[in-house]
């Protein structure tokens, strides 16, 4: 029973982690319609920044308010340089050039800063926290709350002035021009606000694993967990996040050892399966029915 227990609390807190991944992506749907694949390579910069500015000497926080400022500043240059071109262009074009963004960063941040894994300590240490008969990793625990706080806070947003703006700009372009909401302000913000969750995975994971262009595979279990909540719901990527969490942790706990190992991958993509072939909008997605 407490092995279980222990592959439970462990795989919620992973699942949590993710959460931090995925909230950029929601955030970015949810204010402009945009989904962004480019999010993985987003959370690698993020923690590239983190180990820079520390390595240079600032304490963590003040790197990482430097790292936040600096992934702001990224997301605005993105809006500015790129999506603006797209401005018209069918959805898809801009789907593409997310992962072609994606594919840009990926080699473009260890080639400049080399492709070693750079080791980001922020001073938790490496001793597990004792909860009980349970062991927790630590980062994951102090993620887990980060991943609360950045979650509460997104909802708070969305209730605010500029967030019913920017869900409006999801709803419709045009609509949103027509009343005078700057639409390409909105998807600036909304690809800053993507920037700072990405600092926030970046630090946490980079810290549990190295700060390498690994940190891009997030993407995979981060659209996993979108898909399963909804694409447009920050509770879903909550909810979504904890599911994915601890499936990914209970079933290769049990059964890694019958079939070898390498079932945490299966079992995302069955989730991803499942949930497009008989819930397309996930748990809490918003479903649009248009006349033809």
């Amino acid at each position: 029973m407490s092995y279980f227990l222990e592959l439970l609390v462990n795989g919620a807190l992973t699942g949590l982690m993710y959460s931090m991944v995925a909230l950029g992506i929601v955030l970015i749907y949810k204010s402009s319609g945009v989904l962004n694949f480019a999010q993985g390579a987003l959370v690698m910069m993020a923690g590239y920044g983190v180990w820079l500015f520390t390595s240079w000497g600032l304490p963590l926080w003040l790197g990482a308010i430097a790292a936040l400022v600096a992934m702001f500043v990224l997301g605005l240059v993105i809006e500015r340089f790129l999506l603006r071109t797209m401005v018209g262009q069918p959805i898809i074009m801009v789907v593409m050039l997310t992962l072609g963004l994606d594919v840009f960063l990926r080699g473009f941040g260890p080639g400049l800063l080399g492709t070693e894994p750079k080791q980001l300590d922020i001073g938790l240490g490496l001793a597990p926290l004792i909860m009980g008969d349970v062991l927790a990793n630590r980062t994951y625990v102090v993620g887990g709350a980060i991943a609360l706080v950045l979650i509460g806070l997104a909802l708070a947003f969305f209730r605010t002035r500029l967030g019913t703006k920017l869900r409006a700009v999801s709803d419709d372009h045009v609509s949103s021009w027509s009343v005078g909401i700057s639409v390409e302000h909105a998807v600036a913000v909304s690809w800053g606000l993507a920037g700072i969750c990405a600092v926030a995975a970046g630090t946490m994971w980079g810290s549990a694993q190295g700060v390498d262009w690994s940190l891009t595979a997030l993407l995979f279990p981060a659209v996993a967990v979108v898909i399963l909540g909804g694409i447009d719901s920050i509770v879903g990527a909550l909810l979504g996040g904890l599911i994915l969490g601890i499936l990914g942790s209970v079933i290769p706990g049990y059964v890694d050892s019958l079939v070898g190992g390498s079932t945490r991958d299966v079992v995302t993509s069955v989730v991803i399966l499942l949930t497009i072939l008989f819930r397309p909008y996930g748990m809490f997605g918003r479903e649009d029915i248009e006349r033809i």
